[in-house]
């Protein structure tokens, strides 16, 4: 009696599970069947809005469904981050990914970490970059960084605020070149700019595209870029890596779902980012905002996601910043 009610039960189980795969295959299949929300961690006309905004209104020929943007702000990304792990995995809510994914957990401010998303593509990424005033005496970043070494602390780098990715690239130019700088915080980007424009502070290390407009009214100078490649409008411009400094810091955008969304689902965003993010209009658009098109696949990105955790991990640990 006892094995009958077992074998029962055992059917009557796979029978739920059976029934519970072929409805989750069925909605994939049918997807999307309604309007797509696109949750962005940060508020309206920023960056991170502005490439998601323009994802949203170029995958209209690449969706049968279309695409809002929602704006969820709040701890410095965690609050948005936080809605998106935390949605239903069925493809109906997605999120804009910024490195901050693999920055946050580590200070102890979120509850997610970078294995709480599958990522779909990278749409986006801007690298940091050591810019100065052009009044000032250095021309090359082999004289700023001889300064800098002469004179620890005396250097002032404005970042956009502490413990954000702008900051943690000033810090790592440090821990990695062995110099001292006195890092100011700002309440982001373009404070930052302002006081370099102004003199009050010695260089900035945000992205190329928060500077290029001053640089090309000839008021500021960008004297190397942390990234693999130089930057296309900026081809005089070495990298660190050209300087010998094996450093590279990106912030980046993207878009990801919750770690469980169906693989047909992920599939077919995957397959419509790709078609959207090789869309001129897109391309067009991020090139107007001064935005580098960076895209990368779901694996890819991923791969630069956890590459990027560990990085993150191992310097704000190094600094005492991790928790």
């Amino acid at each position: 009696m006892t094995c009958l009610l077992s074998v029962s039960g055992t059917a009557a189980a796979v029978a739920v599970v059976s029934a519970g795969l072929m409805t989750s295959g069925a909605l994939a299949a049918d997807y999307p069947a309604k309007p797509i929300e696109l949750v962005v961690p940060y508020a309206a006309g920023g960056g991170t809005d502005l490439v998601a905004r323009a994802f949203a209104d170029a995958a209209k020929k690449h969706l049968p469904q279309s695409i809002g943007v929602v704006n969820k702000t709040g701890g410095a990304g965690a609050v948005g981050f936080s809605e998106i792990m935390a949605a239903r995995p069925d493809g109906y809510k997605l999120g804009v990914g910024t490195v901050e994914i693999a920055m946050l957990p580590h200070m102890g401010i979120a509850r997610f970490s970078v294995d709480d998303f599958t990522p779909i593509a990278r749409l986006n990424a801007e690298p940091s970059a050591v810019t100065v005033n052009v009044d000032s005496p250095w021309k090359t970043f082999d004289e700023f960084l001889a300064y800098a070494k002469a004179n620890p602390g005396k250097v002032r780098i404005g970042n956009s605020g502490t413990g954000a990715i702008w900051h943690l690239a000033a810090e790592a130019l440090a821990e990695k070149t062995g110099t001292q700088f006195n890092h100011i915080p700002y309440d982001g980007a373009n404070p930052a700019v302002t006081a370099l424009l102004g003199n009050h502070i010695e260089a900035v290390t945000v992205s190329p595209a928060e500077v290029v407009n001053h640089v090309n009214a000839g008021k500021l100078r960008i004297l190397a870029v942390m990234a693999d490649q130089r930057a296309a409008a900026f081809p005089d411009v070495p990298t660190l890596k050209d300087k010998g400094i094996d450093l590279t810091v990106y912030t980046w955008r993207g878009i990801v779902v919750p770690k469980k969304t169906p693989a047909a689902v992920v599939d077919t965003l995957r397959t419509a980012a790709k078609a959207t993010a090789e869309e001129p209009s897109f391309r067009e658009s991020l090139a107007k905002m001064n935005l580098t098109y960076a895209y990368a696949d779901g694996p890819e990105f991923g791969a630069a996601m956890q590459k990027d955790n560990a990085f993150f991990k191992a310097l704000m640990t190094k600094l005492g910043m991790a928790k």
